[in-house]
């Protein structure tokens, strides 16, 4: 009899677990998966991960933290190699849903306009090996479609790790946002070799280096005047383009590209360059782009 019940009670665990109820049924299902299960729905494209979650991100904090596992963009450590330096970063090799992609062949649709409402912010730059980043003062948000994204941070890539049509612009601007709920939006813009820009001068002025990490000044950098005049943009779904690559976020890269000059390009590859990870599958996505 003991015998009988004792299987009777793996029996109903085990539907429970299966059919989402139990303990953990109102928990992501990428915080109760083990890794192998994670690796599976990611390379069905699901929507959760194994990946942490967007705040334990390094994009939301001021200093750098600690990776699960150290990389780059080049050798055994590059972009190629994600996937396998930790199991946390499986979607890097598994995921569906990666970015950044060619932006080619969209289709042109009546999107919602993109109310980019931005303030100045003090110059608080960091240098941390991958990239240069701006972090932002409260008060500067994204709202599309009825929703909200508060702008967190603005970094660079030298070249631009989108490309249109398969060329890729001198480098890209990623304005990093996020909502309430923990979803994330970005903001691309690519950067094109032209005329001086004198709205970048109050960062470009401070830039960090590997020497000089981090720097924090009194004068202001108003995000809103690094845009282009038009709004236009791509829209997909993709991912954060570096570990954990983290999936399901919002992507509106803008169609008209910004200016930098010659000099202005080169004082940020003296830096830091080739800090971009190639082109991702499309994998089916739809590349929708706005009519006006």
């Amino acid at each position: 009899m003991k015998s009988s019940m004792y299987s009777l009670t793996l029996f109903c665990a085990a539907t429970l677990l299966a059919t989402g109820c139990g303990p953990n049924a109102d928990k992501p299902v990428g915080q109760t998966l083990n890794n192998g299960q994670q690796a599976d729905a990611a390379s069905r494209g699901e929507k959760n991960d194994a990946a942490p979650t967007a705040k334990e991100h390094h994009y939301f904090h001021k200093t750098e933290k600690p990776h699960a596992a150290e990389w780059t963009y080049t050798g055994e450590t590059g972009p190629s190699h994600s996937g396998d330096l930790s199991p946390k970063y499986v979607l890097a090799k598994d995921g569906k849903q990666q970015s950044p992609i060619d932006l080619v062949n969209p289709k042109d649709e009546e999107l919602p306009q993109l109310e980019l409402n931005y303030r100045p912010s003090k110059i608080d730059l960091v240098y941390n090996g991958h990239t240069i980043e701006e972090t932002e003062e409260a008060g500067s948000t994204l709202r599309v479609d009825g929703k909200s994204f508060a702008l967190k941070q603005f970094h660079f890539h030298a070249p631009s790790e989108h490309t249109i049509d398969g060329k890729h612009a001198a480098m890209e601007m990623h304005l990093v946002h996020l909502d309430e709920a923990g979803r994330i939006a970005v903001v691309g813009v690519m950067i094109e070799e032209g005329a001086e820009n004198q709205a970048i001068n109050p960062v470009w002025d401070y830039l960090p280096t590997e020497v000089n990490k981090k720097v924090e000044f009194g004068a202001t950098v108003d995000a809103s005047a690094l845009l282009p005049e038009k709004l236009g943009y791509f829209h997909y779904m993709g991912s954060l383009t570096t570990p954990p690559c983290s999936q399901e976020v919002k992507w509106y890269v803008l169609a008209e590209p910004i200016e930098l000059s010659a000099q202005q390009i080169e004082k940020f590859t003296a830096i830091i360059n080739h800090n971009n990870r190639p082109v991702q599958p499309l994998n089916g996505r739809t590349i929708v782009r706005s009519a006006r």
